[in-house]
């Protein structure tokens, strides 16, 4: 019998709050993280879209030497700030003995988009020479994790994986491979990432994923939804074997109990309209984690807003758990609330999931109006609902038909 994987710790900076207990107050409370604009001028910029849910009132000196927060991009601070608070609150001691054998898989759908961008304009208008010597590691999607492991001194395994949305999942499920086969021993697990510029605004209404609307949205599930709102953000776990943890005495807060993986093969940004290889993912999860999908007493959406992404993912739940049982499953998107964080909404979303089980409390989908007759399962609409779950599930999908679900259950 395989060992279980153990949630010992978790961290987070995102649009409803710089830690897990702001954050978890917020979203079961049904607060929205929305707002206009203000990391640049959004209207000087030419743009349709002017909202976007960002990190507020962050302040990278209080999580890191100043000095070292200049040379780092703002995807890679909110690396190091969740990643912190997991380790303070895991208690995992980092020593010359052990550093070998820890992992940081810390993902990144993108990277540093804001430096990338910069360091063009800076090329373009002022010329090389002006282009700083520390773009590179401020650019590179794996820079999140290697500054993560320079920070804390962990010499382990220590990479990301970019597969768009799904990054932050498919990085916590490489994580809980990794350990079960024994090749580490404790895990940094999570995600990163800031695209909140005016380039990538511009990409992703374009490509026709964003809402255009100034209130009320994202609108998951519902029948008047038109798009996503670009979120920013980062959530690390810190992952243990079951008997390491309860050697050291760790608060165990739930397992990670399972993890799946699939392709659509369909096309590069929309996904199959059957939903079939997001069950397959389902089903894989769940088959990981040695459950039933009777088990199943929460599902944590993608739940994007888009009209693609929701239609197909319902249909998805239903493919997976039959017209029956997809109706009893109390679902909701926190991207209502959080807005699309990209690679790291996956992973802020299993904390999410961690604190439903906990504490008996689901989060709402918000700004649910109008029913669609196309996506008519349990969104838990505009409050949150009080439940005694044992497994839950998160679901990330991403474009390039990627889909990963991670399966916890309650410890």
């Amino acid at each position: 019998m395989q060992e279980r994987i153990v949630i010992t710790g978790m961290g987070t900076v995102n649009p409803l709050g710089l830690n897990v207990k702001e954050t978890w107050e917020n979203v079961s409370t049904g607060k929205t993280g929305v707002a206009p604009i203000t990391l640049f001028d959004s209207h000087a910029a030419d743009l349709n879209v002017h909202i976007a849910a960002e990190v507020k009132n962050f302040v990278p000196s209080n999580f890191m030497d100043a000095k070292e927060a200049r040379r780092r991009d703002r995807f890679e601070q909110f690396a190091i700030a969740a990643a912190r608070e997991a380790m303070n609150q895991s208690g995992l001691q980092i020593t010359e003995s052990n550093a070998g054998r820890i992992g940081v898989i810390i993902s990144s759908a993108i990277g540093g988009l804001t430096s990338l961008q910069e360091a063009i304009l800076t090329n373009h208008e002022v010329g090389p020479r002006k282009v700083s010597p520390f773009f590179i590691p401020m650019l590179m999607a794996n820079g999140g994790a290697g500054m993560t492991a320079i920070e804390f001194g962990i010499k382990g395994p220590c990479f990301s994986v970019a597969s768009a949305c799904a990054s932050g999942a498919d990085g916590i499920g490489t994580a809980l491979m990794m350990l079960r086969s024994g090749m580490i021993d404790a895990a940094f697990a999570g995600a990163a990432e800031c695209t909140l510029t005016s380039t990538g605004v511009a990409a992703f209404d374009r490509v026709g994923a964003t809402s255009r609307k100034t209130d009320l949205t994202p609108q998951p599930f519902d029948k008047e939804r038109d798009g996503l709102v670009m979120g920013e953000g980062a959530a690390v776990f810190v992952l243990e074997r079951e008997s390491d943890a309860k050697k050291r005495g760790a608060t165990i807060f739930a397992e990670l109990a399972g993890y799946g993986a699939t392709a659509d093969a369909y096309h590069v940004t929309a996904p199959h309209e059957n939903g079939a290889g997001g069950s397959a993912a389902i089903r894989m999860a769940l088959n990981s984690a040695g459950a039933n999908i009777e088990d199943v007493g929460y599902i944590n959406a993608h739940g994007t807003g888009t009209q693609l992404n929701d239609q197909a993912e319902t249909r998805a739940i239903k493919a997976t758990f039959g017209d029956d049982l997809a109706y009893k499953i109390p679902i909701s998107s926190t991207k209502s609330m959080t807005g699309h964080m990209m690679g790291a909404t996956g992973a802020l979303e299993v904390i999410f999931c961690v604190n439903a089980i906990k504490e008996g409390i689901l989060p709402p989908t918000i700004n649910y109006q109008t029913p669609d007759p196309e996506c008519d399962l349990d969104y838990i609409p505009n409050k949150a609902r009080e439940a005694k779950i044992s497994l839950a599930i998160s679901n990330a999908f991403g474009f390039g038909g990627h889909n990963a679900v991670l399966a916890i259950r309650k410890y």
